[in-house]
């Protein structure tokens, strides 16, 4: 019975050894693992490499995990954000450029056009973020993470991460502004 137990309970089996448990976390967090090393990697293919390298280190590592020091989810987030940024600081990791989409001729083009300027342009922004303000913006705002869990996933205190994420946001509005206004070639 899987379905049912929180995820506190199944790191108790997984300690354990119990597969069965083990296969519910990952089919529950998966996703939120790929998604969040995604934001800070930026290439899919490392995102899923990951994202397994994360349930690894989780499989391997259950019986340290504590569920009074913080919650599953936290524990994971901090997992895959170092695996990831460490990912990043190897040489050769770096955006890959995604091919240009053929030109849309229906009559919502234009919105159409400028919806994807301004989503190219945040993208833009968030690959020119430090590898620990994207995390900050990924875990707060992409994952709705509260700043306590998203402090603890960064190992920081609550204000040292509200100071990152009040940078973070300062640097991404500046950031999408100016990639808006030099049309993308930043």
């Amino acid at each position: 019975m899987v379905e049912g137990e929180s995820d506190e309970d199944l790191m108790a089996r997984v300690a354990l050894g119990d597969h069965p448990a083990f296969r519910g976390l990952m089919t529950r967090h998966m996703g939120r693992a790929i998604r969040l090393a995604a934001t800070v990697v930026r290439h899919a293919g490392d995102a899923d490499d990951i994202a397994q390298e994360a349930f690894i280190r989780v499989w391997r590592n259950a019986s340290a995990f504590d569920p009074k020091v913080a919650r599953f989810t936290t524990w994971m987030h901090r997992i895959v954000i170092n695996l990831a940024i460490d990912r990043r600081r190897r040489p050769g990791v770096g955006s890959v450029e995604v091919p240009e989409e053929l030109a849309d001729t229906s009559a919502g083009a234009l919105a159409g056009l400028i919806v994807a300027e301004q989503q190219a342009a945040l993208q833009r922004a968030l690959d020119q973020l430090s590898d620990r303000q994207r995390a900050a913006i990924a875990l707060f705002h992409f994952e709705g993470l509260s700043s306590h869990d998203s402090a603890l996933a960064l190992n920081l205190s609550e204000s040292a991460f509200e100071s990152l994420l009040t940078r973070a946001r300062s640097a991404l509005r500046q950031r999408v502004q100016a990639n808006l206004n030099d049309g993308g070639r930043a």
